[in-house]
């Protein structure tokens, strides 16, 4: 009798693929957007998933530089990756730091209105905001009449000597804000990081073992992302009357140097906001509109922020601002893009003194015809069409030029 076959060999069972993780998040992500209870519109989903595109390319992006033995300036957030109601006046950078390290920042001060710098233990969660263990802006540091710097963060030392900053205990983050006025005509700065016992080294090379914890890492980054900034608006502004905004307060989480006013608009297509509020003797006032997304709306092409560089002032001191989804007729409105539901923000940088109610904002709600009735000096507030165009023209060359670099 022939021997019977052997028996086929069975295959290892096959490993995962590298992506696999991320896919999966993908599809959580997505299904989060797609089931967030804020959405009234088309408009609305459809911006949903172009902050998801945005997402997915940052945590990409920001997973393959989480070392922290050769630390990189990355963008933490910007016009095509946004998040956490990023501020269009700002240019946001940072690095990834642990606290037993020394890192030398080197850089040129540029002409913006504000540079800072902030310290962050963790990172943002879904329940919890960074402790800012160190936030202070370049007034604190030696400044070379060229505008160069040199400043290390490390451990305590006993003899640290000037423009040295202690990293506390848990550092994981050293983030950047070069912040603009006047768009047109600043400029940003320069700066680099280096781990002062790397300089002259090469990192680790990649291997699809470290490949395979870069798409974990991102996979988890990108669930986290979304859970976070669906919950910080509940956290801070939702609870808050609706069409109002805050007496001026620091900001949570965020700058010892910034004071901020919050709130949240709910307006009919014939309706509108008229928010009046002093030019702050602050080196840094602005105004923004984000989305339920809490992200920034267009404001390249949209004037959906201002700041008292770009704002007309009224003889009296006071900057009057309309928020509306139809035209008033004047330079300073803030078109909502067509939402109906939205995030009001103010903030005040670099400031020297706290800021008081007296600073802050005043809100009418109004009916959109009646917004001229109630501005004091209606005449020199109008704007034609020709006019606006030209305000729009000079936002989306200023934002041009600011880009590249």
């Amino acid at each position: 009798m022939d021997n019977p076959p052997a028996a086929a060999n069975t295959p290892a069972t096959p490993e995962p693929s590298l992506t696999e993780p991320f896919q999966a998040a993908i599809a959580e992500a997505e299904r989060l957007v797609a089931a967030a209870d804020f959405i009234d519109s088309e408009a609305d989903l459809a911006e949903g998933y172009e902050y998801l595109a945005g997402s997915i390319a940052a945590v990409l992006q920001l997973s393959g530089v989480h070392g922290t033995s050769h630390p990189q300036f990355v963008t933490s957030t910007g016009p095509y990756t946004k998040m956490g109601l990023d501020n269009p006046d700002t240019l946001y950078y940072h690095a990834n730091v642990e606290p037993g390290a020394e890192y030398l920042l080197t850089g040129t001060r540029g002409s913006t209105v504000d540079l800072s710098f902030q310290v962050l233990k963790g990172d943002y969660t879904a329940s919890d905001v960074p402790n800012g263990d160190d936030a202070f802006d370049d007034r604190r540091l030696q400044i070379d009449e060229d505008g160069g710097y040199r400043l290390r963060f490390g451990p305590p030392k006993d003899d640290p000597g000037p423009n040295y900053f202690v990293l506390g205990e848990g550092a994981s983050m050293l983030a950047v804000r070069e912040v603009y006025g006047d768009w047109a005509n600043e400029r940003k700065g320069t700066i680099r990081i280096e781990r002062v016992d790397t300089i002259g080294t090469a990192p680790l090379a990649a291997d699809p073992e470290k490949l395979r914890k870069r798409y974990r890492a991102a996979a988890r980054q990108l669930v986290q992302r979304i859970h976070t900034w669906f919950n910080f608006p509940k956290w801070f502004y939702l609870d808050l009357p609706v069409n109002t905004l805050t007496e001026p307060r620091l900001t949570p989480g965020g700058l010892s140097t910034q004071f901020s006013s919050v709130g949240h608009f709910d307006l009919a297509e014939d309706q509108a906001l008229l928010i009046t509020v002093p030019k702050s003797d602050a080196p840094y006032q602005g105004f923004q509109l984000g989305s339920r997304w809490y992200i920034s709306l267009d404001y390249v092409n949209h004037q959906t922020s201002l700041n008292s560089a770009q704002a007309q002032v009224d003889p009296d001191g006071m900057i009057r601002m309309v928020v509306s989804a139809g035209n008033p007729g004047i330079a300073n409105w803030l078109e909502t893009t067509g939402r109906r539901r939205g995030i009001l923000q103010f903030r005040w940088q670099r400031v020297d003194r706290a800021m008081t109610a007296a600073d802050g904002p005043t809100v009418q709600l109004l009916a959109l015809d009646e917004v001229a009735a109630h501005l004091p000096h209606y005449e020199t507030n109008k704007v034609d069409e020709s006019g606006w165009r030209a305000r729009i023209a000079e936002r989306q060359r200023a934002f041009a030029d600011r880009m590249p670099a």
